[in-house]
């Protein structure tokens, strides 16, 4: 089984908003899990999250992560993100896809978030 990771931002018209997103997958793509790292947008930018699953499934891949890069769940995640995955789902029936709740969520992350603030402000 071949297996894909996206990670999937929201995206914006500057194209400098997406260098953390491309720092984040350059460190795992360091890793050397044997896993693809992508990155995928919603709106302004490219490739869309159905772009960049249509290329990882041409590749081969048999398994797709998709890791939300927000750090809530908003509108966009409640509604708009699982409708796409669910027409992926329909146009890849041989694909298993695993969605993950947003990144932001997770304890850890808002642990360094929490410790970040602190030392950002001096505290």
């Amino acid at each position: 089984m071949s297996t894909a990771l996206i990670l999937f931002a929201h995206g914006a018209r500057d194209p400098e908003w997406a260098q953390p997103m491309r720092h984040i997958q350059s460190l795992l793509q360091g890793r050397q899990t044997g896993t693809e790292v992508e990155l995928a947008f919603l709106e302004f930018m490219q490739p869309t999250l159905a772009e960049c699953v249509a290329e990882r499934v041409q590749r081969g891949a048999t398994k797709i992560c998709i890791v939300p890069m927000f750090i809530a769940q908003g509108g966009h995640l409640k509604r708009e993100l699982p409708e796409i995955v669910e027409a992926l789902r329909h146009d890849y029936p041989a694909v298993d896809f695993v969605l993950t709740g947003p990144i932001g969520v997770q304890p850890p992350v808002m642990q360094a978030m929490a410790e970040t603030a602190l030392t950002l402000a001096g505290l």
